[in-house]
């Protein structure tokens, strides 16, 4: 049996979690990952992993999972698979967070999300990913929960939210999110936290906001986007176009799923700053500026069409 750490990872088929994973299989830990349809997931992985069949809202699969893992990586969001999230997010957690005390797991690492938890009017994406955290914490495992506001990378479903909204719309009535401000954040520079958090000395859970260092709006997103894919755009604002309302007119521009862009929609109300810079303090990470961030993603979405195309 080997002597290193064994690192569960949920979330192995997601967006950051399949970045994740080669790079954890470098790491020389011993990688278990939880899979609804392992056979799936064992044809994407090396051989060292392991791949273990399971549910985060199934209590016994997690208790399997988790036995004698050191580490938890904890990177789902089930909006996509119920109308009601919040609550299915919200047993999820409890359920992992119990397994994993049973289980003797000394940390859970959390990716969730920015926004002013006192903010009453959060939106419901939001105040999820921030009650998971808190269920986590409470669970009395050590929890290093990272927030992050829109990951840039492709593939990225905010990102590919935006891309396919300025490809394909000349002229954008613009409603009045476009003004709100944020601080999205590299892929790459999102697992690079991720990995560090392996190597933090234990002690009590903390939460760190991560982004980079420019706070932009969704409307210069845009417009850089367009910039570097040399695209002439017009914003128009409109005041009276609701977040709801964006997000059905999103639905009918973009591949994304309609419910998932409808809740990620509602989200862009709220302020996404980084407004603790702990993160920058503890780690050795110094996030990517949003233009090259941008400049990137949008690298890797021309070679992943080439390849598609050869």
């Amino acid at each position: 049996m080997s002597s290193q750490p064994v690192v569960l990872l949920t979330g192995a088929t997601g967006y950051v979690g399949s970045r994740l994973v080669p790079l954890l299989e470098q790491r020389g830990v011993v990688l278990r990952c939880l899979a609804r349809s392992p056979e799936t997931l064992r044809q994407k992985v090396s051989a060292s992993t392991e791949v273990v069949q399971g549910d985060v809202l199934d209590k016994k699969s997690l208790e399997l999972a988790l036995a004698g893992a050191e580490t938890a990586y904890y990177l789902v969001h089930l909006m996509a698979s119920s109308a009601d999230f919040e609550a299915n997010d919200r047993k999820a957690a409890e359920y992992f967070g119990s397994a994993a005390h049973q289980a003797g797991v000394k940390r859970i690492i959390y990716l969730g999300g920015l926004g002013d938890e006192t903010d009453p009017k959060l939106s419901p994406h939001l105040r999820s990913r921030h009650e998971v955290g808190r269920i986590l914490r409470e669970s009395g495992v050590e929890t290093v929960e990272f927030r992050a506001s829109v990951v840039v990378g492709a593939g990225s479903l905010s990102f590919d939210m935006i891309g396919s909204l300025t490809n394909r719309l000349p002229i954008m009535l613009c409603p009045r999110w476009l003004a709100t401000p944020t601080q999205p954040i590299a892929v790459d520079d999102v697992l690079s936290y991720l990995l560090a958090a392996l190597d933090l000395p234990h002690g009590k859970s903390q939460i760190f906001e991560i982004g980079s260092a420019d706070v932009v709006t969704y409307g210069d997103l845009i417009r850089e986007y367009a910039r570097q894919r040399g695209l002439r755009r017009l914003l128009i604002s409109v005041p009276v176009l609701t977040p709801y309302l964006s997000s059905l007119w999103l639905g009918l521009v973009t591949p994304a799923n309609a419910e998932v862009g409808r809740h990620l929609i509602e989200g862009l109300k709220n302020p996404t700053i980084v407004r603790n810079k702990t993160a920058l303090e503890v780690f050795n990470v110094r996030p990517l500026g949003i233009g090259e961030a941008i400049r990137r993603a949008l690298q890797s979405c021309d070679e992943y069409s080439s390849m598609a195309i050869k």
